[in-house]
Parts: structure tokens; sequence; C-alpha cells
């Protein structure tokens, strides 16, 4: 086999590692911020290092440009959209889970934020 595909597909491997342990932290972590971390950082590593492995294995050609326009995109995309999503959780009322609290504390707030939201607008 030829060196440069071990290498890609090493490197493959190792993204699709990255992207379980996103997927696992989305399961065993407590609170939205701690998820949404968990899936910003962990699944852009996974995809970046998925995408060079498939720009290493296609060679240089018109496939490969393709391959890693995408992987800029997602660079600069996916922390952009989490930070997002993370503030705007913040900013509806959703506080983060400190330790020695409930697992999902912040979600009986969240549903009162959004109830009283609701009243406000309807007002």
């Amino acid at each position: 086999m030829d060196p440069l595909r071990i290498i890609s597909m090493l490197v493959v491997a190792a993204g699709a590692f990255f992207l379980l342990v996103g997927s696992v932290g989305i399961i065993r972590l407590p609170d939205f911020y701690a998820r949404t971390h968990a899936t910003s950082k962990s699944d852009t590593l996974g995809l970046m290092l998925v995408l060079a492995g498939l720009a290493i294995y296609e060679g240089f050609d018109l496939n490969s440009v393709k391959l890693l326009l995408v992987l800029v995109f997602v660079v600069l995309t996916n922390p952009v959209g989490a930070h997002a999503l993370a503030r705007a959780a913040l900013k509806f009322g959703l506080r983060p889970t400190f330790a020695g609290e409930p697992r999902d504390a912040g979600a009986a707030e969240l549903v009162d934020a959004a109830a009283a939201n609701q009243e406000e607008e309807g007002s």
C-alpha cells in the first residue's frame, strides 16, 4: 500500500474518533453549555481531520481543493455558530449548571423565562 494512503486513513480514523467523542459528550455532559462546548470543539477538529485525510487521499487535484475549501468554511463557521447559540441561551436566561446542582437545573428557569417572554409579547 502507498504510504500516502496509509497516512490519509490514519487521519480520517483520528477524525472519526473525535467525532465519536463529541457525540458521547452530548449524551454525558450535564448542561447546554458543556454540550455545546463538546460538540463545537471536538466536531470541528474531527471534521477537519476527516476532510484533510480525504484531501490527502485524493492527491493534488480539483477535488482536494474543494475539500480544503469546505474545511475552511467549517473552521470559520462551526465555532461562530456554537458561540452564537451559547450567547443566545445566556441572553434568554439559561444559566450554566454548577457543581453540586442537579443535572439540567436551569431547564425550569428556561421554561419560566419563555413563559414570561410570551406574556410580554402578548401584552
